[in-house]
């Protein structure tokens, strides 16, 4: 598994944009009480089904978690609630670096690291994990082939889940013009699939933000839709840019 380099000055202020996207955060603050009523694992598994309802803890509640847990010794093979551990760290390491705090960045990204890949170690089919590397490796600036096999680990491992595949469009898209054809069919693949599925928001907001050159190669998909589709998503395009 290759590793991933530390980030370069010019690449700081990019670094998690890719990052909290898997979180996906609707602003929606949740508070310790709100996992006190079970013990940490419990909470923890909790914790991981709202955040992936794309709700987050508030900054306070995040800390007070990550700091209990770490305390009890957690167990790595616990992938639901280091999936957990993962996501609520995902917004901190976010928030440290807009506040200049580089010191306790530089302790969470690491951190976040060293969890994804102990997890990886004990759950190896653990699709997220594979993205959220793949994802600190574009955001490193490291698009060799390595790290689009990361990527295409977490397709082989959760090929048709929705809960992933919203989230891995909105980090495959922007480098999808350098990767490997196989690779970058199966990210096309998975676009057409999420509007037929109704997942409309997601993939428009995809599409309006990537480049002109890769937005052609969604749009050969799009012209692929059936009619209702392709009017669903034009009308969500057209609402979101006026």
């Amino acid at each position: 598994m290759p590793r991933i380099a530390p980030p370069t000055i010019g690449l700081r202020p990019f670094l998690l944009r890719i990052l909290t996207l898997l979180v996906g955060c609707a602003g929606l603050f949740w508070g310790v009480s709100n996992i006190a009523r079970a013990d940490v694992s419990d909470g923890l598994w909790y914790a991981e089904g709202r955040l992936l309802q794309f709700e987050t803890f508030s900054p306070a509640a995040s800390k007070a978690m990550l700091k209990s847990v770490s305390a009890r010794d957690l167990s790595a093979c616990d992938n639901h609630s280091q999936r957990a551990l993962m996501l609520i760290e995902i917004p901190l390491a976010d928030a440290a670096l807009r506040s200049g705090a580089v010191q306790e960045f530089d302790q969470r990204i690491h951190s976040l690291e060293s969890r994804a890949r102990q997890t990886l170690a004990c759950t190896p089919r653990d699709s997220f994990v594979w993205l959220l590397l793949f994802g600190m490796q574009t955001e490193h600036g490291i698009l060799d082939e390595h790290t689009f096999d990361l990527l295409a680990m977490s397709y082989e491992t959760a090929p048709n889940e929705a809960w992933i595949a919203i989230r891995r469009i909105v980090v495959a898209i922007p480098v999808l013009r350098v990767a490997p054809e196989l690779v970058q069919q199966k990210v096309l693949s998975e676009f057409e699939t999420l509007i037929r599925r109704g997942f409309i928001e997601t993939t428009v907001r995809a599409y309006s933000d990537a480049p002109i050159a890769t937005r052609q190669l969604l749009q050969s998909r799009v012209d692929q839709l059936d009619p209702r589709s392709q009017k669903r998503f034009f009308e969500a395009l057209h609402k979101l840019r006026s």
